[in-house]
């Protein structure tokens, strides 16, 4: 069983893999879209919004609650996206760790 000290050291690795897996996250970029395309949102890895594309046919007033709709639904698709991109980074990170079965990162 690990000492003390190798226990802090082997923790302070893993908050610094950590943290360089959350900075390659904010450079995987994503997109989102619904309505066949028609809006399209841009998102990094780590959930953050870059851009909101709108095909300009849903800029009517006629549209507007439909456009409010696909704006959510593309927002939710590039964060479900953000999300499966973050999985296998997050798992590179934590490769070669030796961590108890089922235990998750971050804490």
């Amino acid at each position: 069983m690990p000492n003390l000290d190798e226990i802090m050291k082997m923790a302070q690795e893993v908050q610094a893999e950590m943290q360089k897996a959350q900075d390659n996250l904010e450079n995987i970029e994503v997109e989102g879209a619904a309505g066949g395309g028609m809006v399209k949102v841009k998102a990094s890895a780590k959930g953050r919004i870059i851009a909101v594309t709108i095909d300009e046919s849903l800029l009517q007033p006629s549209e507007k609650s439909m456009l409010e709709d696909l704006v959510t639904a593309a927002i939710n698709d590039a964060r479900a996206k953000a999300d499966a991109a973050a999985g296998p980074e997050m798992q590179k990170m934590t490769a070669g760790i030796p961590l108890p079965p089922g235990f998750k990162l971050p804490f």
